[in-house]
């Protein structure tokens, strides 16, 4: 996912942080308890968006990516502002440089304006889409443990693009 676009409306971004949360194995994944009203999205087959609302404050965009029945998906962290800057400076009035428009999951969900009413969303047919690169990303992929977490927080897991 690293260097794809992630586009809704007239927002656009290059992806260039993620973290991968592997499901049943993984105590610091939501669908490590099972299958819930909350986590259903994450059983069901790959491509679709998980969103939920956290620390009654942020929402996070997740792309669910394990095959159908094995729960595992992908936090969107962090990505590169693209197009519809202006629109994304309105919803976060607070960032001061473009860079910091979409750096954490919380403020990537409020500039690109994606809420809960996209959990469920298919990401090849909208509103929010997915696109493969056009050209090979470049760049070095830089690995570290996932960060803000609990359990499993020294997994290797989080992928920084730089």
């Amino acid at each position: 996912m690293l260097g794809c676009t992630l586009i809704h409306g007239p927002a656009a971004g290059r992806i260039v942080e993620v973290e991968a949360y592997l499901g049943l194995s993984d105590r610091a994944a939501h669908a490590f308890r099972g299958l819930t009203k909350r986590t259903q999205i994450l059983f069901g087959p790959p491509g679709h968006a998980y969103v939920y609302f956290i620390y009654g404050m942020h929402q996070c965009l997740n792309f669910v990516t394990e095959p159908e029945g094995s729960p595992g998906c992908v936090l969107i962290r962090s990505l590169e502002p693209l197009a519809g800057l202006e629109t994304m400076r309105a919803r976060r009035p607070t960032a001061r440089k473009p860079g910091d428009l979409c750096s954490g999951p919380g403020n990537l969900t409020r500039a690109m304006d994606i809420g809960l009413s996209l959990y469920g969303a298919d990401l090849t047919v909208g509103p929010i889409t997915v696109h493969q690169p056009p050209q090979p990303v470049s760049g070095h992929v830089v690995v570290t443990p996932r960060i803000g977490i609990t359990y499993c927080a020294d997994w290797p897991l989080r992928f920084v693009l730089s």
